[in-house]
């Protein structure tokens, strides 16, 4: 049975959806200027020009680790403000420091200008005091932008980066034009920034009377800066190392390959934008069952997927029309090939960026520090793999998925505790015991319901007495029985937790309201998505049957009849957490739905096996979820070469 999501879980996710569909089409914008942007940069500069301009506007998104972590840390503070007034305050706290820390990083770019330019083989140092000037407003425009998301004015916020994006584009095409060549493209750059931040600010009330004190503020930045740091360090250490290491054609080439990755978490990113103040904002109890999270990481897994896919499925003759013939890559990796193997990493990358910023939205974060060892991690690989382009990106994908594993282990551990925790609900009362019976006993009852089923007419007759007449004192009785009823629910039986204790139980009519039918086949056709046992009932009795087999129908009718004939039914098999909570049929379904309909009075010509176990919201059977069913799909592979006749013959050949 599903789990539904209340109405706070709902509202979150719909913010979230709403939130990011504004940035996404921003971003999407941003994504076209800049491809023309790389585009027109590559094609008038060639792969020199553009591995030059591509390396200085490198160290601007280097630099961003700073202008981030005023953003994300302004946006945090911004969420977690009561009122306009506070929330200016609060940002009016983060401006000088942004300032201060803007022109300090700028002055330190022109200390250190011709250490810069030798070490990326630049034409010279002019191109790093251009960089400085942009950096300059670059850090502040990042709190500016922190107020527009704490405050999820998505809108204004998407808006600006349309703008930045806009100017770096013609500001660019208009100065090579005029013949200044690379250094126009970044002076083009320092000065769409510069616009970006005038324009990056809405009307905002008066500061708070009081002095705002911000909490953690140290923390607070730290965590950001930590986060940043790695971040793009991981985004970005590739294409310098490349620079260092590769001649400037096959450089300029893998800087337009990067090029997808800047697109794929430029998207990522409009999504963890939108995720983060809404996450920030909320109360611990909205964030209990992780729904933000997940919707999150499903759009950016979609995103990430469609691109990658999209890419290695174009021909490779696409980008040497787009960039021009100098930038065609033969071999068996074409261009197309490394396009999408970078799409792929990047998607990966970003998936634990959600998760990351997830965590940070509401506490002080460990995993930016996972994150930042393996940025360093990540730069001693290159410079150890980097015989060919390929495999400089292979050593990033790599290094990606064991990030991915590492960051998502809290919120595995998290969500199996979910599953496996323990109902306590007193809602139906503790059910009546009568005895506790053992597994091998269960087996018997099960196979004897089920063993005029079709799949067991090879050993109807010669086992018939094994099954009619059990001898549970037996134990080579007991495996053969096993292994018979596991010729057709191996599948199933396996799925129940081990810790299972089986126990006999007594059921009424007043019972129905804690029983689910179980959740598959023609059952989901009946049930709609609810499996309780009185909607089912409900279903049948107003003949709300659209789509149900014919034959599933007659058969409960059918079944009906023979229960007012015989004077015992044989046992119904249940699962559940405890004995206070709800109970799923595991076995004997249309027997106990056909009594409840037909003869209610008939429930008590049955016996009652009831498992329960504190983990069985692991078990598919008990709780249908996206966790579940890959639990039940990783068994089934597992087990795909076990032959459980096999298994039948060696136990019938052995003696007893």
């Amino acid at each position: 049975m599903t789990v539904s999501a209340n109405p706070d879980t709902k509202e979150l996710q719909t913010r979230v959806l709403s939130g990011s569909f504004i940035l996404l089409s921003g971003s999407g914008l941003v994504t076209a200027i800049n491809f023309a942007y790389n585009i027109a940069v590559a094609r008038f500069l060639g792969p020199t020009g553009f591995g030059d301009a591509s390396a200085v506007y490198t160290l601007l998104i280097l630099i961003s680790a700073v202008t981030l972590s005023f953003q994300i840390v302004s946006a945090k503070v911004v969420a977690q403000q009561s009122s306009p007034a506070e929330q200016s305050t609060a940002y009016r706290a983060f401006q000088k420091s942004a300032w201060m820390c803007g022109i300090s990083i700028g002055l330190l770019l022109v200390l250190f200008r011709n250490l810069i330019s030798n070490y990326l083989n630049l034409p010279g140092s002019n191109l790093v005091v251009w960089l400085a000037i942009g950096v300059a407003f670059y850090v502040p425009l990042g709190s500016r932008r922190g107020y527009l998301q704490g405050a999820c004015s998505f809108r204004r916020l998407a808006a600006n980066l349309v703008l930045e994006g806009f100017f770096r584009l013609c500001g660019s095409l208009l100065l090579i034009m005029m013949g200044f060549g690379v250094p126009g493209v970044i002076a083009a750059n320092a000065a769409a920034v510069t616009i970006a931040y005038f324009f990056a600010i809405e009307p905002m009330a008066a500061p708070a009377a009081y002095d705002q004190r911000i909490p953690d503020a140290f923390r607070e930045a730290l965590q950001a800066i930590v986060f940043f740091v790695g971040q793009v360090v991981i985004n970005n250490c590739d294409i310098v190392v490349v620079k260092h290491f590769f001649p400037p054609t096959p450089a300029g080439v893998y800087a337009a390959v990067a090029l997808v990755g800047r697109v794929i978490y430029a998207f990522s990113w409009a999504v963890v934008n939108t995720m983060f103040p809404i996450v920030a904002g909320t109360r611990s109890h909205g964030r209990r069952n992780n729904a933000v999270l997940g919707t999150s990481l499903l759009l950016v897994f979609a995103i990430g997927s469609a691109v990658a896919i999209g890419l290695r499925l174009a021909p490779a003759w696409i980008w040497t029309v787009l960039f021009g013939s100098q930038f065609a890559h033969s071999g068996k990796y074409d261009l197309s090939y490394l396009l999408a193997l970078y799409a792929a990493t990047t998607c990966v990358y970003s998936l634990s960026v959600v998760m990351i910023a997830y965590e940070m939205s509401y506490r002080i974060a460990n995993t930016g520090w996972v994150q930042l060892a393996f940025s360093g991690a990540l730069i001693a690989s290159i410079y150890h793999f980097h015989r060919s382009l390929q495999q400089v990106v292979l050593v990033q994908l790599v290094m990606m998925v064991f990030l991915l594993a590492v960051v998502a282990v809290p919120y595995l551990r998290s969500l199996l505790a979910q599953l496996g925790a323990e109902d306590i609900s007193p809602e139906f009362g503790r059910i009546r015991r009568i005895r506790h019976v053992s597994e091998d006993e269960v087996i018997a009852e099960f196979l004897r319901n089920d063993f005029r089923n079709p799949e067991f007419k090879d050993y109807q007759e010669s086992l018939g007495a094994l099954v009619a007449s059990p001898d549970l004192t037996n134990p080579v009785e007991n495996a053969r029985r096993r292994a018979l009823l596991f010729l057709r629910h191996d599948a199933l039986w396996r799925e129940l937790p081990r810790d299972t204790q089986w126990v006999e139980v007594q059921l009424g009519v007043e019972d129905l309201e804690r029983i689910h039918v179980f959740p598959r086949a023609q059952w989901r056709k009946l049930a709609r998505g609810d499996f309780s046992m009185s909607k089912v009932l409900r279903s049948l009795r107003a003949e709300n049957c659209d789509g149900v087999d014919r034959t599933f129908l007659t058969k409960i009718a059918d079944l009906g009849t023979w229960l007012g004939h015989v004077p015992e039914a044989g046992a119904v098999l249940l699962i559940g957490l405890n004995e206070n909570g709800a109970f799923t049929v595991l076995d004997g379904n249309h027997r106990f739905v056909a009594a409840a309909l037909n003869a209610p009075a008939a429930m008590g010509k049955f016996r009652f096996l009831c498992g329960m176990s504190p983990n069985m919201g692991r078990c598919c059977w008990y709780k249908t979820n996206l966790v579940t069913l890959c639990r039940y799909g990783a068994n089934l592979l597992r087990h795909l070469m076990h032959d459980p006749e096999t298994d039948l013959t060696r136990l019938l050949q052995s003696s007893s």
